[in-house]
């Protein structure tokens, strides 16, 4: 255990837009009300590749040593914070600028760690950080969806969560949109009644075929791209509800179909804050939802990549290559 913040660590680091690699670097210094976290655990979100991608929320490069990791489940080895002692285990969810997990070791406050039960199986429950954002998010839909056609642009593990979530309110049918056969066969086994393998205007006339015309009484868009945003006026029925979920691709304006937002009068909004959620108790729901069996990740987990090869690891996230879902990353 690093005393005094002394030593080195592995880290990834953002050297320039696209390009991650592992370096040695100093162990954070804590500051009141900061626990120092040995990451176990972590995996690679979309938002990362975003981030990492095009630099959005990224204010320059080189970034941060460990930045923007922000799922992970981790050990407390040194603690400033009188909520926390050390050898606690915690689900680390931090705010994405904040984000350092993908590093030995991560300084964050205390108010974004979430104590775990000690017997909980790590590389599981570090998909916690990300089911979380889906379930807080679902707060804002209707409590039933019961009746209900939904719609699912991408299935990464956030459109799988969601595929998940919406037959958990009671959707009638849930249609993802995904070109990647594994992730349909995958997605499926989350909830997906039916699944689209094409994209763009052939999938917005698959929609429509598949709802007798009229589209989606709620999509999901859990892209992020600029041609997903505008797709999901497209995809939705008149007065119907779009969740804008992916992150955006770029810190500058992002064109889309406002004309058919406007004829669809559709209800849309964006999700961000479940990190200040009082008490996390959407993460603290993840964590009851894969510690009790009730959903299982694992299928979702396609690759375990050590830190030291953090820059393999990105390049099979974005290539979506190998059968590429959800990258884990170790530190053993």
């Amino acid at each position: 255990m690093p005393r005094g913040n002394q030593g080195s660590m592995r880290a990834a680091v953002a050297v320039q837009r696209g390009v991650v690699h592992c370096e040695d670097v100093a162990i954070p210094v804590l500051d009141a009300g900061e626990v120092l976290v040995r990451t176990r655990s972590a995996s690679i979100c979309g938002s990362d590749l975003h981030m990492v991608i095009t630099g959005w929320a990224v204010p320059e490069f080189p970034a941060f040593p460990g930045h923007p990791g922000h799922e992970a489940v981790g050990e407390i080895v040194e603690s400033r914070s009188e909520k926390f002692a050390e050898g606690d285990l915690v689900l680390t969810t931090p705010h994405i600028w904040n984000s350092r997990c993908f590093a030995d070791y991560q300084a964050i406050d205390d108010a974004h760690v979430l104590k775990l039960d000690a017997d909980v199986d790590i590389d599981s429950v570090a998909l916690a950080q990300q089911l979380g954002t889906v379930v807080y998010a679902a707060k804002r839909l209707p409590t039933s969806l019961s009746g209900r056609t939904c719609v699912v642009v991408g299935q990464g593990s956030a459109g799988m969560f969601w595929n998940f979530t919406l037959k958990k309110l009671g959707a009638e049918k849930v249609i993802s949109i995904e070109p990647l056969s594994w992730r349909r066969d995958i997605g499926a086994r989350y909830g997906a009644d039916e699944t689209i393998d094409v994209t763009g205007e052939l999938a917005t006339q698959a929609v429509k075929d598949l709802t007798d015309g009229m589209g989606a009484d709620l999509v999901i868009e859990a892209v992020g791209s600029t041609a997903t945003l505008s797709q999901a006026f497209h995809l939705v029925r008149n007065e119907g509800m779009v969740v804008l979920f992916g992150l955006p691709e770029s810190d500058g304006p992002v064109p889309f179909d406002y004309s058919q937002m406007f004829r669809s009068r559709a209800d849309a909004f964006t999700v961000f804050g479940s990190q200040d959620e009082q008490g996390l108790t959407s993460y603290r729901e993840a964590v009851r939802l894969i510690d009790s069996g009730e959903i299982d990740v694992a299928p979702i987990i396609s690759h375990r990549v050590n830190i030291s090869e953090i820059d393999r690891a990105f390049e099979t996230a974005r290539d979506r290559v190998d059968r590429a879902v959800k990258i884990g990353i170790t530190f053993d």
